[in-house]
């Protein structure tokens, strides 16, 4: 007994609509921001971002995910100390990477904060 057309082979139309889907949602989210970025605390503004590089193995997986760092802020700005708390382990070197080539406002004192970063394919 054969099955019906339709079950065994999709329509040409529709095999050409779902391709152009595709296409148009890889797309989409490649034109996603790489990362989304958080402060440390609000007395402690960010002078200077660095975006993590995308981890190729990760592009390759279609992986993407947030990764939680702690940091911990001296005085002049500089990080001092980072302490991941989550986050997938292919994502997580890229994302401590960057983190550790940030650059704070002067204080008074080192401050600890947690920083939320989100790695996605768009670099």
């Amino acid at each position: 007994m054969s099955l019906p057309r339709t079950v065994r082979t999709p329509p040409r139309r529709l095999a050409i609509l779902l391709t152009a889907s595709l296409t148009a949602a890889t797309l989409a989210i490649s034109l996603l921001p790489t990362c989304g970025l958080a402060q440390v605390s609000p007395e402690r503004k960010v002078r200077t971002r660095v975006a993590p590089v995308y981890p190729a193995i990760a592009r390759k997986m279609g992986l993407t995910g947030t990764v939680r760092v702690q940091v911990v802020v001296s005085p002049n700005g500089s990080v001092k100390e980072t302490k991941v708390i989550g986050g997938h382990p292919i994502l997580v070197t890229a994302a401590v990477d960057a983190v550790k080539k940030w650059k704070f406002a002067p204080a008074n004192a080192e401050t600890t904060g947690t920083l939320e970063i989100v790695l996605q394919p768009g670099n």
